[in-house]
């Protein structure tokens, strides 16, 4: 890709805390010359995180910002916010980043920021959510990609998948397929979050 079709593209970091599989699916869209953004940066809050060596071995920044190192919340977000400014990101993707952010943080980044979750919003915030489904007897679940508002997973709506519930499903297999379903929406979702900020 020559460098003047990369400038074009909107700077981003994704923030991780785990493997990364969603983390994936947004290098390979990035890696496409027609897909509107690049990632300049992947922050994790656990060093350990694998989704660390996929930025590593796709030529990413890759930075560990250890939340346990920090004896306040606000301290670690100071060090969040200048990692991501320092990389010129000017927006931010959560993809299995398992910190909640405080509210100065989140409006920092109001308008910038969005974030997937594993179920079909506004129903089963927070974690759990494949076997609550489960339990409540829902026949449809799925994930959502949202921007991110100071509530947990209150932000407006950008995108959902749907898959069935299925007679047998244990939150395992549901949370497989829902999980292909997230590797799909990310990469689109992202893309029409960027086509509404211009």
């Amino acid at each position: 890709m020559h460098s003047s079709e990369q400038t074009k593209k909107t700077p981003i970091a994704v923030l991780i805390s785990g493997r990364g599989s969603n983390l994936q699916c947004l290098i390979d869209a990035c890696a496409a010359d027609a897909y509107p953004a690049r990632i300049v940066a992947v922050i994790s809050n656990r060093p350990d995180a694998y989704g660390l060596e996929r930025a590593r071995a796709a030529g990413i920044p890759a930075i560990a910002i250890d939340h346990k190192a920090y004896e306040a919340r606000e301290s670690f977000e100071a060090a969040l916010d200048t990692a991501l400014r320092e990389a010129g990101a000017q927006f931010v993707c959560l993809a299995g980043f398992m910190r909640i952010l405080t509210e100065s943080f989140v409006n920092r980044w109001a308008g910038r920021m969005i974030n997937i979750h594993p179920s079909l919003l506004p129903k089963f915030k927070g974690v759990d959510t494949h076997k609550r489904a489960i339990e409540a007897g829902e026949t449809e679940h799925g994930c959502t990609v949202h921007w991110v508002t100071p509530g947990m997973d209150e932000g407006p709506v950008i995108a959902q998948a749907r898959v069935p519930v299925l007679p047998g499903d244990t939150p395992e297999t549901l949370a497989a397929r829902v999980l292909e379903q997230e590797h799909r929406l990310y990469p689109q979702a992202l893309e029409l979050a960027l086509a509404q900020q211009r």
